[in-house]
Parts: C-alpha cells; structure tokens; sequence
C-alpha cells in the first residue's frame, strides 16, 4: 500500500519497511530529530531491528537528549536508504539501558515509513574549523582546496581561483578526492555546474554534480553528510564540549593496523548487522597474529577493548552473536575460532560471573589460540598428525602466556584455567603439563569441551567439519577425556540444534538458526539455498512466523565448515 502526502510517498507494506530499515541499520547514516519547531538533526546510530516491535538504537552521542525522551517528547528518524531520504512517523522510546558506557535504547516500531526521492534539501555545511582537503582532477592536472558543503547529490569546493583554467579544459566529469581530519581519503566523479569568483581573497567557489556513484559510494557520501552535521552541531552549543566529537574530524596519533586491515575488508559482505560489527574484533585479532610474529607481545589496551565489545554485544542480543560468530568465514581460522570459543564459553559459562571475571574470560579466550603464530605453519597442514607434530604445535601455549605482560588486567587464574587448561584431558592426555582429573579446575574442564565442539565444526586438513550431533556423539564416547558433566551441561545449554546450525527441513529446504525456544526448536531461520558458510551474498529471507508449516520439521543438521 503507497499514500501520496506531500513530496513525500507513505509506505506502509512491512516487507519493505523492513528492506529499508535494514538498509539504514547497515549504513549507520541516521539521524534523530525532537517533535519541537527549533529541533535539530542529530546523528546515532541505528543498531538493530525486531520487526512490528521495536527499534535498537545507540544514543550515546546524544545523551544530552535522553531527558527529553524519557520524558515522553516525540521524535523521528531519517536517513539514506537505497536512494531515497526515508523518514518514521513520530516515535517514543520505550525502554533505556545504561551497559558499558553506552545507552542503548528501544522505541516503538513504525508502522509506515515516509520517502522522498528529491534529496538536495539534506546539505550539510562544513563550520569554521571542520576542514576536509579536496583535491579536484589527477595527475599533473590539479587543483588543492577545501569543501565547503556535502549533500548527496553533490558539494561545493573553495578552490583557487587558477582552478577555472582545469574546469574550462574539461568536457568530461572530473575525479573530485576528499581528506578528512581523521586520516578518511574518499573519491568521487563530479560535474561542474556553477563557480563564482572571490577576486579579492583570489578564490573560486564551485558548485558539483555527483555522477556514476555507486551504492556503496552512496552510502559513503550519506555517512559523511551526518557526521558533518553531527560536528557543526557541537559548533552551535555554548559548550561545545557536550556533545560527542565525529571520528571523522578527530585527529589520530597514529593509525593502527587494526584500523588499516578493517580498511581493506568488504564488510558490507557479511551476512548479518552483528557480523559485520564483530568485523572489528576479527580485525584486531589478525592484527596481533601479525604483532606476534613480529616480537611484540599481546596488546593489553586493546584486547580490553574488544573484550568489552563482546560483554556488550552478548548483553545486546545473545543469538544475534553467537549466530554471528558463525558468519565470519573470510577471517582467517585461527581468528574465526578464537571469536567462536570466546562467545560460546561466556555464553556457557559467565551466568551470574562479576564482569570483570566475564572479560578476563572472554579476553582470553580471543586470544588462546593466536601462539599458533608462533610455530611453524607447515605443521597444521600435515595429512596426518604424528607425535612430533603434536609436541611442537603444543608449544604454541607457553609461546602465548609469555606474550602476555601488557595483559596486568587479566585475572591469573582465567589466564591458567583458559588458555593454559584448554587443550588439557581428564585422563592427562592433554597438553601443555598433562594435567588430569582433580588437577583441573572447572573452567578448565568448560573450556575444553567448548574448544573441541568449536573445533570439530570446521575442516581440518585430517578431517571435514561433523554436525552437532556427531561432535557430541563423539564427546560422549570419550568420558575418560572430557567431564561427562559439562558434556551434558553443554547439550542442555546449546541444544540438539544450536543456534548457528544449518538445518534441514521436512520440505527439503535448508536454513540457518537464528533463535530457538527453550525446548530446542527454530524459532527465527535464516533460509540458505546453499550449504555453504554464511555471506550476504547466500542467504536468502528471514523466517520468523510459521515454521513448521512454511518448512516442514527439522529432520537434521548439514555440516559446513563456518
């Protein structure tokens, strides 16, 4: 159903409300605007959606506002979505959580949404101080200045005024190169389509027209237009100080190669919005592979850092995680399962844990594996592991604990129970000191079986990945190796068919579980028309209502390697 109003066409089929929500989630270009005549926009962030329910969002960069909202003032959300300006009907929050220095919040969830094709209307202006390079033309044919205001469509550029001499060269566009403050360097093509001369300062303002953008240049341009609202906004206050900065315009000491790998990643590939956040830690994590191997020793500011990412993104949505650690196939394996034990085992295990014993497990199970870096690699690719193999791989945990002097933060005890229990058996059989039985303490024993499970899910070089079923077949085969009680505790937790498992249908169709009920049963199911791991790119819609009748019963899972 469409309702012309105004400009602006009413949307109100859910399907494409959810399509465009989704879209704006995935951009983060969002901005928030009060029911009051003088309101201005201000730029969050978008974090997730549960549809004909509610809204997920971050307000932490505007938590000078959330006095109004809890209060009950009205408010709407507009931003870029599949080239359109699309804008909710008022709104109010519905819940506020305060977790991690963040405030995380719902509101209802819009019936219809507003779009409107015309977007010129939607310039941000850059203030004094905000100052982004543009560099117009290539080569030897160049002009330096600055931009002066970004709309979707197009921008203004200050140039100088010898510029009007490359303008009036060229009959085709003309590649236009933005620098932000924080290091972002960004390319477009542009059409000049007005100039005016300022003969007194020697300057030449011009006017372009974006051609030929792409979706993903799109998407770019929107992002830039809010956060250059976002930091005018803070030039408005009398106490600028009030509002959070844009990392745009935010000068960094030095860029870390965390920052540079996620640069290089098509995070827009990943399969679903928790993916494609968990891309950060996945890029961390390679990061330190590469520090290892270089000498240095594990980053403790950072590995705080990503911990408290993953406390936070479990305490926002469980299965949205630990579906998503299951999304992350492009990583390298030792950084996919390093992320996989970590939400499992806080899944499992961290219940009523105090934080700070919840990150320390959390941290080290991120990083129990990275020591593998430091033995030779020819080793994991053996056909068939023989005694030397399994002595010189077991090295790689000593290899880690002596990395970990920056890691002060990190309880002892989680540290020799986590990475130094791992890879031990009850019946001593394990390493590194081949500990068994009552030598080993609980989380210990937890980490194990959580390990083995993580580990048999994927190929191995001596064999492919087993399905749940068959992983737990084999855990409880082998009692005199792993604790038949967390074995069961396990089972119990997860389920027959855990979140993360490719199930197969009575109907023949496959699909990803996304949540389940406390019996067990699907009752979210990301449909897969391959049995392949989960990219954007292979899956097909969400399953929320109906299950089994749209699909048939779960008959069983199929193994693919994630």
């Amino acid at each position: 159903m469409v309702i012309q109003q105004d400009e602006f066409e009413t949307i109100a089929n859910t399907t494409v409300i959810e399509s465009l929500l989704n879209t704006l989630i995935e951009t983060g270009g969002v901005t928030l605007c009060l029911a009051s005549a003088d309101a201005r926009p201000e730029p969050i962030v978008l974090m997730e959606q549960h549809l004909k329910q509610t809204l997920v969002m971050d307000l932490s960069s505007v938590d000078y506002l959330l006095h109004h909202l809890q209060g009950g003032t009205a408010f709407y959300l507009r931003g870029q979505a599949q080239g359109k300006v699309v804008k909710t009907p008022f709104l109010h929050l519905t819940e506020t959580r305060h977790a991690g220095g963040r405030f995380l919040c719902c509101s209802d969830y819009p019936a219809t949404l507003d779009v409107l094709q015309r977007r010129d209307s939607f310039r941000a202006e850059l203030r004094m101080g905000m100052v982004v390079t543009a560099v117009l033309g290539s080569g030897e044919a160049q002009a330096a200045g600055e931009l002066k205001d970004l709309s979707q469509d197009g921008c203004q550029l200050e140039l100088p005024l010898a510029a009007s001499g490359l303008l009036a060269e060229s009959s085709s566009p003309l590649k236009l190169a933005f620098t932000f403050p924080d290091g972002t360097y960004f390319e477009v093509l542009g059409c000049a389509r007005h100039q005016q001369a300022d003969a007194e300062r020697h300057l030449l303002r011009v006017g372009f027209n974006f051609v030929e953008c792409s979706a993903e240049q799109e998407r770019q341009i929107w992002y830039f237009v809010c956060e250059i609202e976002r930091e005018a906004a803070r030039y408005k206050k009398e106490q600028p100080g009030d509002r959070q900065p844009s990392p745009l315009f935010t000068m960094p000491s030095k860029r870390t190669g965390a920052e540079e790998l996620l640069g290089r990643r098509d995070i827009q590939r990943y399969a679903t919005p928790m993916a494609r956040r968990l891309v950060k830690v996945a890029a961390y994590l390679d990061t330190q592979l590469l520090a290892l191997q270089q000498g240095s020793d594990i980053n403790g500011r950072q590995l705080s850092r990503y911990a408290d990412r993953i406390l936070e993104l479990h305490e926002e949505d469980r299965e949205a995680l630990l579906f998503a650690s299951r999304c992350l196939f492009p990583e390298p394996l030792v950084v996919r399962h390093g992320i996989a034990v970590a939400i499992h085992l806080l899944d499992f295990v961290g219940g009523s844990m105090p934080r700070d014993l919840r990150k320390a497990i959390v941290a080290s199970g991120l990083i129990h594996d990275l020591g593998k870096a430091l033995v030779p690699q020819v080793l994991f690719k053996a056909p068939h592991f023989e005694a030397s193999h399994r002595e010189a791989i077991s090295e790689h945990v000593q290899l880690l604990l002596d990395r970990l002097n920056n890691c002060q933060w990190l309880a002892p005890a989680i540290v020799q129970a986590v990475i130094g229990g791992i890879n031990e058996r009850m019946d001593g059989s394990g390493y590194p000191d081949g500990l068994s039985g009552n030598d080993l303490n609980e989380l210990a024993k937890a980490s194990a079986v959580v390990d083995v499970v993580e580990a048999m899910r994927r190929d191995r070089a001596d064999r492919p990945a087993k399905t749940a079923q068959q992983i737990y077949r084999h855990l409880l085969h082998h009692p005199h190796q792993f604790d038949m009680r967390w074995i069961k505790r396990y089972i119990e937790h997860f389920k027959g068919l855990p979140v993360g498992s490719l199930a197969l249908f009575s109907s023949q169709q496959q699909g990803w579980i996304l949540r389940i009920d406390a019996k067990g049963n699907p009752t979210e199911v990301l449909l897969a028309p391959q049995a392949e791991p989960p990219m954007r790119d292979n899956v097909g819609t969400v399953v929320r209502d109906g299950i089994v009748e749209r699909l048939g019963r779960s008959v069983g899972e199929v193994a693919v390697s994630t």
